[in-house]
């Protein structure tokens, strides 16, 4: 996996320089990241980045939702990268 994201790349990808998986959710121009500790969370072991990708692949949908709703909840700017956290993840898996 790169260390990087290009501007328009809807793939997620690792982001070394703070340990955390990075995905662009349409109609945002920011970045959602999800940092490897809340993937620890989810699947209760420390995971490799190729497994949080493997994961994220697997539960695409409950991460953009998760992402939506964040965007909405939290007022985030158009441009600006944002986080999800274990809980925002957990609750879009749950519906």
């Amino acid at each position: 996996m790169t260390d990087h994201v290009s501007a328009g790349d809807n793939a997620p990808l690792w982001r070394a320089d703070v340990d955390a998986l990075a995905f662009r959710l349409e109609g945002h121009d920011g970045l959602c990241m999800v940092h490897r500790h809340a993937f620890r969370t989810l699947l209760r072991r420390y995971p490799s980045p190729e497994e949080c990708a493997a994961y994220f692949r697997d539960h695409r949908r409950a991460f953009q939702a998760a992402a939506s709703a964040k965007l909405v909840r939290a007022g985030v700017a158009v441009d600006a990268n944002f986080h999800l956290t274990s809980r925002d993840l957990a609750r879009a898996m749950q519906n």
